[in-house]
């Protein structure tokens, strides 16, 4: 498709990203990096994983969305006496037809938000992993497709260790994003503040339909993307696994293992869909650095000595952008 022709398309398609920002910053008071990552996963069909102090609203993000575009919403409190079968279903006797039938959990849902993931056990989280990468859910011997669109929406506390279980690297790599979640500036909670001691409260109205979503999803896989963006996504996530080809030798002792191709596909439609948010019908590299640090923050794993040195995986990613020439 000409590339004229497609950006037009992309623009017309994408109208309704302006309603759906403007009716969740009712609720939302700044917080814009966060809505516009919630975005790019509902468009490219990836899990995110919020991570941030309490208090930053990122529950009720996660809830305006729900509202803002009418799906069925589920909030499950992850407990460390929580069982798979709270989550998924289980099978409960029906004695009037004198057989077993399956009782759905709160899973069948559009948007499900794993309130602090970080405190069930590891065999609830294994729960989840079916219904985020197949997207159905086994109950006994039967298996069920879940409605579209789905999405998980994991939140997780960095400070309170106690009592948690960090979630298996299995998991974490099923999560499109990992997103971080800051204070609010000033003028912001000022506004929070006033918003709250006069008891203002904001109705979010439903202003897009699922199938709008769907279609949109459709259309992400249309923007063009250069065969040199392409290379540099391809350099970007190399340079996490063989440092030492990019010029990055001293970064080799501080990666115990780099990105998974997982990565590299969920770099470029991420950046896809920030272009679609963007309504621009093509992808340009500042849109690859822009989701770079929340695509790879969870996927490389740094070594002792890293740790030791304190440096981070957001560190090297930095060094890895810095070191990269940009297209």
């Amino acid at each position: 498709m000409d590339i004229k022709i497609l950006n037009e398309k992309i623009k017309a398609e994408s109208e309704f990203i302006d309603l759906l920002m403007t009716e969740m910053s009712k609720a939302i008071v700044g917080q814009k990096n966060m809505l516009e990552r919630l975005l790019i996963g509902l468009l490219s069909n990836g899990h995110i994983l919020l991570e941030g102090v309490p208090g930053l609203a990122k529950t009720l993000a996660i809830k305006s969305l729900a509202a803002a575009i009418k799906v069925k919403f589920q909030r499950i409190q992850f407990t460390p006496d929580l069982l798979p079968a709270d989550l998924i279903g289980t099978m409960i006797y029906n004695q009037k037809e004198g057989k077993f039938e399956p009782k759905k959990g709160p899973i069948f849902s559009n948007f499900i938000l794993a309130d602090e993931i970080n405190r069930a056990p590891a065999k609830v989280q294994s729960a989840l992993l079916e219904a985020m990468q197949e997207r159905q859910v086994t109950i006994g011997d039967e298996t069920f497709k879940l409605d579209e669109p789905f999405l998980v929406l994991a939140t997780q506390n960095p400070i309170e260790q106690e009592g948690t279980y960090p979630l298996p690297e299995a998991q974490i790599d099923r999560f499109m994003l990992k997103v971080k979640i800051t204070y609010p500036s000033r003028s912001e909670e000022e506004k929070i503040l006033k918003n709250h001691h006069q008891g203002i409260e904001y109705k979010i109205n439903p202003v897009v339909t699922p199938e709008q979503i769907l279609k949109a999803r459709k259309l992400i896989y249309d923007i063009y993307l250069d065969e040199k963006i392409e290379k540099y996504i391809l350099d970007i996530v190399f340079a996490t696994r063989k440092p030492a080809d990019f010029g990055l030798k001293d970064m080799e002792p501080l990666i115990a293992y780099g990105a998974s191709p997982r990565a590299t596909i969920n770099l470029a439609l991420a950046a896809k869909a920030l272009a679609f948010i963007k309504r621009r019908g093509y992808v340009l590299p500042e849109d690859v650095r822009s989701v770079c640090y929340d695509v790879l923050r969870h996927r490389i794993a740094v070594t002792f000595e890293a740790e030791a040195e304190e440096i981070d995986s957001e560190k090297i990613i930095s060094e890895i952008l810095n070191k990269i020439e940009t297209p």
